[in-house]
């Protein structure tokens, strides 16, 4: 997913099936998306599946977009009403309703011209909602170690804004995950967390940060999220 073209698209990010426990952290921001959940909607990088579940129970259909061609056969095994195809944003036509880049748009190089193509694929009153990590000074082996090119800021998000789109919303989620991503910067420096490390934050910090996310009035976080809309006219 990581990928700018369908060619040569294996995902060598070995993350995924140990986020797939943080169910907590899933609640989390899917409640926070589930709003712009509408129409046809696509999920650009699908990588296990993990989230896929979540947008077909919400969107009246659903494409999913898995360059890594075992991955998409697996994703339309476990979703057989899902369209899964083993390509880019570059690779298909059709308009959408909504699109989906969670924890995926940091791996791709040319971020601003796949979110061009994006837009250029919403109609009218569409939105682009894009989640990913925060703040570049959190960049770690670990981001190295699974092909991330950059985290973002509110505002490296939003300057990469395709032409004429509005910012719907723009906040950061996990607050108290702040602190533990400086720790393992600074400190740990690991480049793959531990099962037993996922299930800590899952269980213990993100609960605390939901309280803490109101209080700043998610003014900082490990997360941002950041959704572009399209005019309705």
């Amino acid at each position: 997913m990581q990928h700018a073209t369908s060619q040569d698209a294996s995902y060598v990010g070995s993350e995924l099936e140990l986020f797939s426990y943080a169910h907590n952290w899933k609640s989390y921001w899917q409640s926070k998306l589930a709003a712009y959940a509408f129409g046809d909607c696509l999920e650009v990088g699908g990588g296990i599946g993990a989230n896929t579940g979540f947008f077909a129970a919400h969107c009246k259909s659903l494409t999913v977009l898995e360059p890594d061609a075992l991955q998409a056969a697996s994703i339309a095994k476990a979703f057989p009403a899902v369209r899964v195809l083993a390509k880019t944003i570059g690779d298909i036509d059709g308009q959408f309703d909504a699109i989906f880049y969670i924890d995926v748009l940091e791996h791709i190089e040319h971020d601003k011209a796949e979110l061009e193509a994006a837009f250029a694929r919403l109609g009218p009153g569409g939105v682009i909602a894009v989640l990913a990590p925060a703040y570049q000074a959190l960049y770690s082996p670990f981001d190295k170690s699974i092909g991330h090119f950059r985290r973002y800021s509110k505002k490296t998000l939003t300057a990469i804004a395709p032409q004429n789109a509005a910012i719907k919303a723009a906040f950061y989620l996990d607050s108290a995950g702040c602190a533990l991503s400086f720790a393992n910067r600074w400190l740990l420096k690991q480049s793959l967390p531990t099962l037993s490390q996922i299930r800590f934050w899952d269980r213990a910090i993100i609960p605390l940060s939901r309280l803490l996310d109101v209080l700043c009035m998610r003014s900082f976080g490990k997360t941002i999220i950041v959704v572009f809309e399209k005019s309705g006219s």
